[in-house]
């Protein structure tokens, strides 16, 4: 039925697997009884050894009917067998007392009306997995382990068997019924026994209830796709690591994140959250799936946007697991080092790091951990003021908490351009991606820098200024200030216009700043084109000024993608309460109103969709 070679022949030496000498004189010859820890009477184990053959070289109703009326006696044979195996320190010491073992065990596995009864079956499938070594030592454990794990693939696959077939006809049950009768038992049985608390005292010689742990997930490789073995697999999953022993297989794991990546396998939430906790690259594979699907359409809105990260379960499982967020965090990292001025990358991750403070939130308070632990290589000051949501913060307050950031920003970036070591460079860049991650401030930033005068414009400017060029690679900070400051200038003039024809010169020169590279815009250029955007959106001037001026900018600069796309990162970070109180209603008409003149402007172009992938691909490169 399940088997094509009775199994059990790897415990004895090849010239006695035939059987062709006396059992009784080969176990008489092992002198059990003068062991110091008194086995199994010979007597018994003699009469069950007789019966398994007997049993095994025919299948008649003769004996049926003999295995029928032994059946009881043989339940109560096994439970001790049961007892003497998890008494035993390894299968070394059990096979040496009791060498046979498997032959025994194979032959009950083999016949089909001994598994055909819960009991049994339980039984043979407990002391299997007590002769499972989780670290062999030897030949004998090596070979013991290989041919339990194919023990268990085979209960679960089909194989032609006349005596299956002959079962079935006396059951009034067709193939396929049967074995998924069978399939759905050893599922419940192996879930049971995943189940049982861990009783481990810290003697390495002692048996362990963890020690089948590695057994089971290896013998489900082969039905990580059947539906049926779906909660045997959560169970797996989701037992708490509290044993040493309580490994799961690398086979197991490999094949699980395959058959989910490839849509094969369905597993509820927390089973989900365990396989990334237990499985690196499933992990990895995740994130980057996220990364590709929100950058290659970069055309929806931020709710959608939004509403994907959050279902992809991937924030929730970084609240839960530190090491989840770590791992996410360096994937970050890696995309941000990679495209600095990328906007749509940025709101990922601030988006991201939205949905996972909400998740934090949401624990019970005995689950969470100290959000030190969460961005240990953040500067420590900075953590709470940037983690800390503006609304959640006096208005009033904005202007000297923005201060008072950008000056702790500065004394950060004046000590990496006074070191020559890479360590000062690490700080700024783990201030910046803080910064990036909480980015909800740099809108408040935005909004504060257009409605000030020009003489209380200093802090705030070079904080915006820092959001897009953190580091002196490959740009100098201070000709960005510069230029910033110009553009500050020209839109100052150009927003301040009332009536009559906007100032050609300001115009080209706004235009001039932010064309330095069209087939790419450099940071310096999306600096500008927020800034741009800002005015547009926040500055006390008649909407239909303030979109002739964005409409002239972008369509001759050539942004009107990027400037849609600043527009999308500004409506989001508006609608976590980083809006000026009684300006939220014009600001986000005003905004619904740009983003359909940038719509319309956009008809007729073809996006770059293929940047996102060919981005998450070098990303996954570098990973391995």
């Amino acid at each position: 039925m399940f088997y094509t070679t009775r199994p059990g022949f790897f415990l004895a030496p090849p010239s006695e697997c035939t059987w062709t000498r006396s059992p009784m004189s080969q176990l008489q010859s092992l002198n059990l009884h003068q062991t110091s820890e008194p086995l199994l009477d010979v007597q018994e184990m003699q009469f069950w050894l007789d019966k398994a053959v007997a049993w095994g070289q025919a299948d008649s109703p003769d004996t049926q009917k003999d295995s029928c009326l032994h059946f009881r006696r043989l339940i109560e044979f096994l439970q001790q067998l049961l007892t003497h195996i998890n008494n035993m320190s390894s299968t070394t010491e059990s096979m040496k007392r009791m060498p046979f073992l498997g032959q025994f065990l194979g032959r009950l596995c083999w016949n089909s009306c001994i598994i055909a009864d819960d009991t049994s079956r339980r039984l043979l499938f407990q002391c299997l997995w007590g002769l499972y070594s989780e670290q062999p030592g030897n030949a004998v454990e090596r070979k013991a382990n290989q041919w339990i794990r194919k023990v268990l693939c085979q209960l679960a696959t089909e194989v032609d068997d006349v005596a299956v077939q002959e079962l079935n006809k006396s059951m009034g049950l067709p193939p396929e019924e049967y074995h998924l009768k069978v399939l759905r038992k050893m599922v419940a049985l192996l879930q049971e026994n995943v189940g049982m608390s861990c009783n481990f005292s810290g003697n390495t010689n002692e048996r362990c209830s963890c020690d089948s742990i590695l057994a089971t997930s290896e013998a489900c490789v082969p039905l990580v796709s059947c539906p049926e073995a779906a909660p045997l697999i959560g169970a797996l999953l989701q037992r708490p690591a509290t044993c040493v022993r309580a490994h799961l297989s690398e086979d197991f794991l490999d094949a699980l994140s395959s058959a989910y990546s490839s849509q094969g396998l369905s597993l509820e939430e927390p089973a989900i959250v365990s396989l990334w906790y237990h499985s690196l690259s499933s992990l990895e594979e995740a994130m980057l799936s996220l990364l590709e699907s929100v950058l290659a359409d970069t055309g929806s809105p931020l709710q959608k946007l939004e509403e994907r990260i959050a279902q992809s379960v991937l924030p929730k499982a970084c609240a839960q697991h530190c090491s989840i967020f770590l791992v996410a965090s360096d994937i970050f990292r890696s995309v941000l080092k990679q495209t600095e001025g990328n906007e749509s990358v940025k709101s990922l991750i601030q988006i991201f790091t939205s949905c996972f403070l909400r998740e934090m939130a949401a624990l019970q308070p005995q689950k969470c951990i100290s959000l030190k632990a969460f961005f240990p290589q953040s500067p420590q000051r900075l953590l709470v003021p940037l983690l800390t949501l503006p609304s959640e913060m006096p208005q009033k307050a904005w202007r000297h908490h923005l201060n008072w950031l950008s000056s702790s920003l500065q004394r950060l970036a004046e000590e990496e351009d006074s070191s020559s070591s890479t360590r000062g460079n690490h700080k700024v860049f783990e201030a910046w991606f803080l910064l990036v991650q909480c980015s909800q401030w740099m809108q408040v930033t935005l909004q504060l820098l257009v409605m000030s005068v020009p003489e209380d414009c200093g802090p705030l400017l070079w904080l915006l200024t820092f959001y897009h060029h953190p580091t002196n690679r490959g740009h100098n900070k201070a000709l960005q200030l510069t230029r910033a400051r110009e553009a500050l200038d020209h839109l100052l003039s150009l927003f301040s216009v009332l009536a009559g024809p906007l100032p050609f010169d300001r115009l080209q020169s706004l235009v001039t700043l932010l064309s330095s590279q069209p087939q790419q815009p450099s940071p310096s250029s999306l600096l500008i084109l927020n800034l741009l955007v800002g005015f547009a959106v926040f500055f006390q001037q008649s909407l239909n000024k303030s979109t002739e001026i964005l409409q002239t900018v972008v369509d001759q600069s050539g942004l009107v993608d990027e400037a849609a796309c600043v527009l999308r990162s500004l409506e989001l970070r508006l609608n976590e309460g980083s809006c000026l109180s009684g300006d939220a209603n014009r600001v986000h008409l005003r905004i619904e109103a740009l983003q359909n003149t940038l719509t319309h402007m956009h008809a007729g172009r073809s996006p770059a969709v293929n940047q996102a992938r060919t981005l998450t691909h070098s990303i996954a490169g570098e990973s391995t």
